[in-house]
């Protein structure tokens, strides 16, 4: 793997999705996805550098664009996003916008509508944001080491994205591939691209997602097969140990992935709403209302536990090097949820639902 488009930002922990500007346009010709009958299983990319680590997904085809880019491979976002630059022409792209007239236009076998929007991700401390179009195409997913076509996968083409400071970042440095139960603030067309994998009548809509290997993370990028399996089998769901936390519905976002618990550190107990992130590359984030002077990262030998209120318990013990921890009071970042970085998936098994909206939980 070469890592040609990488952006760690410690504070890129989960997504909040706002939308900007909504057009309405003429909705595409749906074509029916093609049946699977058995799970897909695929590789992914551990990178890491310093203390931060990403797990990416490669796409090698947008419509009939041979491309070779780097998604994160994210459970703390729905929907898939990527940049316009290297997909289509460069006179369709500008400082203000994908330029076309009309309700759409295709380029590449692209259909980029006038759907327009923006997606942050991060908090008020720390964020990006990226401004973009609703578009559809074919997607490859995968490389020549293992790869699956998802058919007419909605997704956010962004022209543009820029730091919490205004500064505009690379092309392709924040392509997103978000896995999360729900849908984008922008459109809730956009939903996991995972969704476009059809199941038949065999399988569930969903996805497993294997303990990552610690020893493995490296600054080149290392293949490891096997990590992502796409669709859900009966035993996947019933027998496989998995402690089944069933999701909420709200009309903005669809299916919340944030589970409630109660989380004990330093003496303290205290309830909250988890998100499990592999799009948060290092630092764990307590959200404690009351916290003040304990506002700041753990010290190293610092316990922390979990427990779900379905009963998942999850302990880990804080280190210079990993499973860092800061606790921050809400009022300061502007988010509640307390969220799981990359680390936690070093030690646990994870599994989501799409079919009957649930996630599931597993120590290994």
């Amino acid at each position: 793997m070469t890592a040609k488009h990488l952006l760690f930002t410690s504070k890129i922990i989960g997504c909040l999705l706002i939308t900007v500007a909504f057009f309405s346009c003429k909705k595409d010709k749906t074509v029916p996805p093609q049946t699977q009958v058995s799970p897909v299983t695929l590789g992914l990319y551990e990178y890491a550098s310093g203390v931060n680590k990403r797990i990416f997904l490669p796409i090698t085809l947008v419509g009939t664009k041979a491309v070779t880019y780097y998604t994160v491979f994210d459970t703390g976002s729905s929907g898939m996003t990527l940049d316009a630059a290297g997909i289509l022409p460069a006179s369709m792209i500008t400082s203000s916008g994908i330029q076309f007239t009309g309700d759409s236009v295709v380029v590449n076998g692209i259909t980029v509508t006038n759907t327009k929007g923006t997606i942050s991700f991060g908090d008020q401390l720390s964020s990006t944001k990226e401004y973009g179009n609703l578009a559809y195409a074919n997607i490859t997913i995968g490389d020549a080491q293992g790869n699956l076509t998802l058919k007419r996968v909605p997704f956010f083409l962004y022209y543009k994205i820029v730091d919490e400071t205004g500064a505009q970042l690379s092309a392709h440095a924040s392509d997103v591939f978000g896995v999360g139960p729900g849908t984008s603030y922008v459109t809730s067309l956009i939903q996991s691209p995972l969704r476009s994998f059809s199941t038949g009548t065999g399988l569930t809509s969903g996805f497993k997602l294997a303990t990552l290997n610690k020893s493995l993370f490296s600054t080149s990028g290392t293949y490891v097969s096997n990590l992502l399996t796409i669709g859900l089998s009966n035993s996947d769901l019933s027998s496989s140990g998995f402690i089944m936390h069933p999701l909420s519905y709200s009309n903005s976002g669809g299916y919340s992935p944030n589970i409630p618990a109660t989380i004990t550190y330093n003496g303290k107990t205290i309830s909250g709403q988890i998100l499990f992130d592999t799009g948060t590359p290092s630092t764990t984030v307590i959200e404690d209302r009351l916290a003040t002077n304990s506002i700041g990262s753990l010290p190293a030998n610092s316990t922390v536990t979990i427990t779900t209120n379905k009963g998942f318990v999850y302990t880990y013990t804080t280190s210079s090097t990993g499973n860092l921890t800061e606790v921050q009071n809400p009022n300061n970042t502007g988010d509640y949820r307390t969220i799981f970085s990359l680390d936690f998936f070093i030690s646990n098994e994870y599994l989501t639902d799409y079919g009957n909206h649930q996630i599931g939980l597993k120590n290994n």
